[in-house]
C-alpha cells in the first residue's frame, strides 16, 4: 500500500481508524493503530461523562478527558512516530472548546463531520500545527466546504473524508438513500475526487481524499484505492482488537451479530444512524420514553421534550457491556467479525488480504 501525506504529515499504511464514541477510541485504541503506521484517532464524544470525576461541569470535564487522552496516547506510543487525530462531531454543544483543546495540545489532525464544519480554520493560530480535516458525504459538502474556507480564512482542507451510506453511528444522508446506488460510495467517490481537482489545480495544494464506510477487508480498500481514494478509514474492524477501549461485552456484540441484527435507527441527533439491535432499542421503538430532564446538554440538536432517549447515556451505557439501557453504533459489515485479535495481527490481516486481491 502507497504511504498516506497529509500536509507534512505521513501515515505509511493509509489506513485510518475511525473515532468512535462514546468510550471506543480512546488512547488505547489509537495509539496501537499509530504504532502499526495508520493513522489512530480519538473520539471527543462524550469525555466530558468519561470523566466526571475531573469536573462537576460537563464541557469541562470534557475538555480535561480530552486532554488526559491526548497525553496518554503520546506515552503509550513513547518513541515511535505515529499520527494522531481527534474526531470532534460539529454537533457536539462543546465542539468550540474540544477543537481549541485539540489545537493546543497539537494533535496531528483534527476530522470533523456530523454537520459542516463551516469556521473550524477559525480556531487555529499563527504557530498551530494541527492538520483539519472535514468529513462529508457529497462533493457539494466538499465544495461548500472549500469555498467558504478559502473565503472566510483563505485555507483549504489538508485531506477530505467521504463517508458512504455503509458507515456505522450517525450517516449524513436521508433515510431513502442509504440503499439507493447513486448515493453509494463507489458512486460519490469519482465525483468528491474531481470536486477535490479542481481546488487542488486552482490553489496548487494537494488534498488527499479517503474513503470511509463499509470497508472492512483488504480487498475492500483496493477496489475503493482503485477508484481514486488515497486513504481509508475503518471503524468496525478495530472494535474487536484486543485494544480497543471498550468492554469485552461490547466488542463481543459485534462478534456475536448477525447480518440482520444490524439496523437503522432514529437518533435524537435528528440524524439517521446504524446499530446493533438490543433490547434497549427494541424499548424504544415501543416508544418507553427515557429521558426525564437532560444533565448534559450534549448535542446542539437534541431537544429533551421529544427525546426518546438520552444519547450520551445509551452510548456510554453499551461501551461499559449495559446493552439493557445502550446499543453499539456499527458498521453494514459488523456481523464479519469472527473473534477478538491484536491491533498488530488486524494489520498484519488486512496487508495479506489486500496482497491476495492484488495477485487475482
Amino acid at each position: 500500500m502507497k504511504a498516506l501525506t497529509i500536509g507534512d504529515l505521513t501515515a505509511r499504511i493509509p489506513i485510518i481508524q475511525g473515532g468512535m464514541g462514546v468510550g471506543i477510541s480512546l488512547s488505547g485504541l489509537a495509539s496501537a493503530v499509530a504504532k502499526e503506521g495508520g493513522i489512530g484517532v480519538i473520539s471527543a464524544a462524550g469525555l466530558g461523562l468519561l470523566y466526571k470525576k475531573l469536573s462537576p461541569n460537563y464541557t469541562e470535564a470534557g475538555n480535561l478527558g480530552l486532554i488526559e487522552e491526548i497525553r496518554k496516547t503520546r506515552d503509550k506510543m513513547r518513541e515511535t512516530r505515529g499520527v494522531i487525530g481527534v474526531n470532534i462531531m460539529v454537533a457536539l454543544s462543546d465542539f468550540a472548546e474540544l477543537v481549541k483543546t485539540s489545537i493546543s495540545e497539537k494533535v496531528d489532525i483534527i476530522f470533523s463531520g456530523a454537520g459542516l464544519p463551516l469556521d473550524l480554520p477559525s480556531f487555529l493560530k499563527k504557530d498551530s500545527v494541527t492538520k483539519l480535516v472535514p468529513i462529508v458525504s457529497s462533493p457539494r459538502a466538499v465544495r461548500i466546504i472549500c469555498e467558504k474556507w478559502k473565503t472566510n480564512y483563505d485555507y483549504l482542507p489538508d485531506a477530505v473524508v467521504l463517508e458512504g451510506p455503509k458507515a456505522g453511528g450517525h450517516l449524513g444522508y436521508k433515510e431513502n438513500q442509504l440503499e439507493d446506488e447513486r448515493f453509494s460510495l463507489e458512486e460519490l467517490l469519482p465525483q468528491v475526487v474531481h470536486e477535490v481537482s479542481l481546488f487542488e489545480q486552482k490553489y496548487h495544494k494537494s488534498i488527499p481524499v479517503i474513503a470511509a464506510g463499509g470497508i472492512y477487508t483488504g480487498e475492500d480498500i483496493l477496489r475503493i484505492m482503485e477508484l481514486g481514494a488515497s486513504g481509508v478509514q475503518l471503524g468496525s474492524r478495530f472494535v474487536t482488537t484486543t485494544e480497543c477501549d471498550a468492554s469485552d461485552t461490547f466488542k463481543n456484540s459485534y462478534i456475536e451479530a448477525h447480518e440482520g441484527d444490524i439496523e437503522i435507527i432514529k437518533s435524537p441527533v435528528g440524524m439517521p444512524g446504524r446499530a446493533i439491535h438490543s433490547s434497549f432499542l427494541e424499548k424504544v421503538k415501543a416508544g418507553v420514553k427515557q429521558p426525564k430532564n437532560c444533565p448534559y446538554n450534549c448535542i446542539k440538536t437534541c431537544d429533551i421534550s421529544t427525546s426518546p432517549y438520552c444519547i450520551v447515556m445509551a452510548l456510554y451505557n453499551a461501551c461499559r457491556g449495559n446493552f439493557e439501557n445502550g446499543y453499539a453504533f456499527a458498521g453494514t459489515n459488523a456481523f464479519k467479525a469472527k473473534r477478538i485479535m491484536t491491533v498488530k495481527e488486524t494489520f498484519m490481516e488486512l496487508l495479506d488480504e489486500w496482497k491476495s486481491s492484488m495477485k487475482k
